[in-house]
């Protein structure tokens, strides 16, 4: 059997997916820390951020299955042939199952914040189980003799294993800020990573991938991979220092009138009034 051939647009797409989420973690959960330190936890309209995220992965993961499987070189749902007596297209029913899980893994989000109120922690719990079910089989899948695609693939799966330890660890510390942003750093590894792959065994220009046999280019690949988690602190860092900026600098003077900026996650740490103005408390008879 020949190993499970890869394809630039494929992995790139599967790899935007996870940069993105990783992406709008680090800005989200840097915020949602600052909030609650400032004691903004109890404000209406906490619970959105996970329906949005549990909308979107349920569109992206149907979609993912329905590329997989009715592409014109797909399985068209077909497991197995009978009159070739053999398994149909398992690549494509591989990647067809990872997006099943993190499709239940969406549902579980949506379904976790609405009225039906599942347990707590639930939501994370699925998020683990579809990370470990991804790790999983890209584990076991077939490589043959191409060397490096296995290293590529076992790297990913470090990644990948990350994040799902992480989601599971938050089933029982909820809103704790060091997973949150452990979580949010394997994502980004994994998307950039996912990107990586695609360059190494598919390159886009067309031609042919990197040789399989240079044991050197293992070596650098796998340094290339530290170099990436760093790349994703960074962008955790970054996005967290832009987070607490725009935080602390909700309010912006403009002559001598003050216009605080309610972006939706900025604190109103002096706004106990009722009628919740936003210009000076001064009244009109002072000018």
């Amino acid at each position: 059997m020949s190993p499970m051939p890869t394809t630039f647009l494929g992995s790139a797409l599967r790899g935007t997916f996870f940069f993105a989420f990783g992406l709008w973690w680090s800005v989200r959960y840097p915020l949602k820390y600052l909030r609650r330190k400032g004691g903004a936890e109890g404000q209406p309209g906490r619970g959105h951020a996970e329906l949005f995220e549990g909308a979107v992965k349920v569109f992206f993961a149907l979609v993912g299955i329905l590329v997989e499987q009715f592409v014109p070189t797909g399985p068209h749902l077909q497991l197995y042939s009978p009159k070739t007596h053999s398994w149909t297209d398992l690549t494509h029913w591989h990647y067809s199952t990872i997006y099943l899980f993190f499709l239940l893994s969406g549902i579980t989000d949506v379904v976790s914040h609405s009225p039906l109120k599942l347990p707590p922690g639930l939501d994370r719990l699925s998020l683990s189980l579809a990370l470990l079910v991804e790790g999983l089989l890209f584990c076991f899948r077939d490589y043959s003799d191409a060397v490096l695609d296995q290293h590529l693939h076992s790297l990913l799966a470090m990644a990948i294993f990350a994040g799902a330890l992480c989601a599971l660890l938050e089933v029982f510390h909820r809103d704790h800020i060091i997973l949150e942003t452990f979580r949010t750093s394997s994502f980004l590894l994994q998307g950039s990573w996912l990107w990586q792959i695609g360059f190494v065994l598919s390159p886009p220009w067309g031609g042919p991938g990197w040789d399989q046999s240079d044991s050197s280019n293992l070596l650098f690949l796998t340094m290339c991979f530290c170099w990436h988690y760093l790349g994703a602190l960074a962008v955790v860092a970054a996005n967290a220092a832009a987070s607490r900026c725009c935080n602390e600098s909700c309010q912006l003077k403009f002559g001598d009138i003050d216009v605080e900026l309610d972006c939706g996650l900025c604190l109103h740490r002096g706004k106990k009034s009722s009628g919740g103005a936003l210009l000076p408390e001064s009244s009109l008879d002072d000018k």
